[in-house]
């Protein structure tokens, strides 16, 4: 009994780690495009990355709880009231990340020039674009087989 359990706990352990090693390269890709499209000196870099990153941070955290809320909503079941909370919080939310957005838009001015910030934002767009289409090409190699 104990050997098929273990051997569970295995498949999924590396179920698991594969999942989280292509995230990783994901974010190891997007690294990489944006390092190329905004061609950013050592002083720029050693500035820019961990504002990015907490920023990256952040946004992946009101993500993950809007995911969760939405999850757990049963939208036929919702009161009049709990309709009203749900938006009152949506709203919030909303707001939350522009001022996010706004504070890192703020701190990026410090470390690099506004050129470079429009840059990012293509960057981030274009980025975001390739992975769409590249996940649309292996979904349809996967139904023509």
């Amino acid at each position: 009994m104990k050997t098929p359990i273990i051997y569970l706990f295995t498949f999924l352990l590396s179920f698991s780690a594969l999942a989280q090693s292509k995230l990783e390269k994901i974010k190891a890709l997007k690294v990489a495009h944006i390092t190329e499209q905004l061609d950013l000196t050592k002083k720029e870099a050693e500035a820019f990355w961990p504002i990015y990153n907490a920023h990256e941070e952040e946004k992946h955290k009101h993500f993950e709880s809007s995911m969760k809320r939405r999850k757990d909503l049963d939208i036929e079941k919702l009161t009049e009231s709990e309709a009203e909370a749900l938006l009152k919080e949506v709203q919030a939310n909303e707001e939350a990340k522009e001022k996010s957005e706004k504070a890192f838009i703020e701190k990026l001015t410090k470390v690099i020039s506004y050129k470079k910030i429009v840059k990012l934002m293509h960057a981030e767009r274009t980025f975001k674009r390739k992975m769409i289409e590249e996940f649309r090409g292996r979904h349809r190699e996967m139904r023509k087989d």
